[in-house]
């Protein structure tokens, strides 16, 4: 089941108006929200990992958005690409230096967008997240912000095994942290996430 994502696409669009922008989408890969870029003039989706920029582009067929993306596999640091914002969705937490690419952001446009688990989800604790996440917010904390909004969301999950097969691959710690749920069916996991506008 995982995340409502017509609900976070909605609560981020009630937060930036993507409407004849170009975007440099950062963390792209998979593609869940993919809709923002109907009202978008193009996006350059940027993803490190294979089968997230494969996914992605099964689903920019199915959804008919070939034309305004163009799919870029590679790390956002090597990004010299310019737009209008740079759009984080869920990515910048596994960055090894979220200073240095919110930095790299800034050159690029004028406008940065970050949409992450917020300080103290859950979620991000059951992934073994929550440094990676406190890092990107004292990172953000650092530059000037125009709008922060927070939303809360909830990852859904079938059954233990269903959650198991999500959290595999990322290892420990996440796959003993998830162990009270074993047994368990209907588990709906809260994921309260920022969505904040840097200028």
């Amino acid at each position: 089941m995982e995340t409502d994502v017509n609900l976070l696409l909605e609560n981020i669009e009630s937060c930036y108006d993507f409407r004849n922008k170009s975007v440099i989408h950062v963390g792209g890969g998979g593609g869940q929200i993919v809709g923002y870029g109907a009202a978008a003039r193009s996006v350059l989706a940027v993803d490190a990992d294979p089968e997230g920029v494969r996914r992605l582009g099964v689903l920019l067929r199915e959804k008919g958005l070939l034309s305004r993306f163009i799919v870029f596999k590679g790390d956002f640091l090597t990004v010299r690409a310019r737009a209008d914002v740079v759009f984080f969705v869920f990515s910048l937490h596994g960055m090894a230096d979220p200073d240095a690419a919110l930095r790299h952001a800034r050159t690029l446009a004028p406008e940065t967008l970050v949409v992450d688990a917020a300080p103290g989800s859950r979620w991000a604790w059951y992934r073994g997240e929550e440094t990676g996440v406190e890092r990107i917010w004292e990172a953000v904390g650092r530059l000037p912000i125009a709008r922060d909004d927070t939303f809360v969301g909830a990852e859904q999950f079938h059954d233990y095994d269903e959650l198991l097969v999500r959290v595999r691959a990322l290892g420990e710690p996440a796959i003993s942290r998830i162990e009270e749920f074993k047994g368990r069916q209907g588990l709906a996991i809260k994921m309260p996430y920022r969505i904040v506008l840097l200028k």
